[in-house]
């Protein structure tokens, strides 16, 4: 049976996985662009049917599960032990980590953002007065590169989490392995290394 923080952890990465599998797909079925339909003085654009919407919306909510879930990682209280916020954060390492991990996730989302209004708005202000408009879509790439975006946050709340396991592990004075003290060395070790 895994334990809490591998549940996490998996869900973590499910949350992330998907994310990046919904832009991927949002950006793949993405029209490069719509179908003018001229009228009088007015341009019509036309879209294809299309699921870009949509994908991009779930990416975004996975992408916020798995943000929220990271934070879940770091400050769940994992064998009903909590650790307060200032010896968790005393770990350089689990403090710049965060703080990435802030960013990264902070960046992918205003990216899926960005890219799924613009596609939507699109979508809807589709009678432009410009006659040579050309039914732009929204630009190639956001909703690829903001997919790789929130797989990276995945990846980085569960580095915060090994962290921050660390980080509990030498607050509570944790030791899981039963080999004594460093230096120490037991007489059944030193014995089975004579050759």
């Amino acid at each position: 049976m895994a334990t809490s923080a591998q549940r996490i952890a998996l869900t973590v990465s499910l949350f992330g996985v998907l994310a990046f599998l919904l832009g991927v797909i949002a950006e793949n079925k993405k029209p490069p662009y719509g179908t003018p339909i001229k009228g009088k003085d007015v341009v019509i654009c036309k879209f294809p049917s299309d699921p870009t919407i949509a994908m991009g919306s779930l990416s975004l909510v996975a992408l916020v599960l798995a943000a929220i879930i990271g934070h879940v990682a770091i400050f769940y209280p994992y064998k009903g032990k909590s650790v307060p916020r200032g010896a968790l954060f005393q770990s350089t390492s689990l403090s710049v980590f965060f703080v990435v991990a802030e960013l990264v996730s902070a960046l992918a989302f205003a990216m899926l953002l960005w890219a799924t209004i613009t596609e939507g708005h699109h979508r809807t202000s589709n009678i432009h007065h410009d006659m040579d408009t050309q039914c732009p879509t929204a630009k190639t790439g956001l909703f690829g590169g903001a997919a790789f975006l929130a797989l990276d946050a995945a990846l980085f709340w569960l580095v915060c989490q090994m962290l921050a396991l660390n980080a509990r592990a030498d607050y509570l004075d944790e030791d899981d392995d039963d080999k004594g003290e460093y230096g120490q060395v037991y007489a059944a070790d030193a014995e089975g290394s004579k050759v």
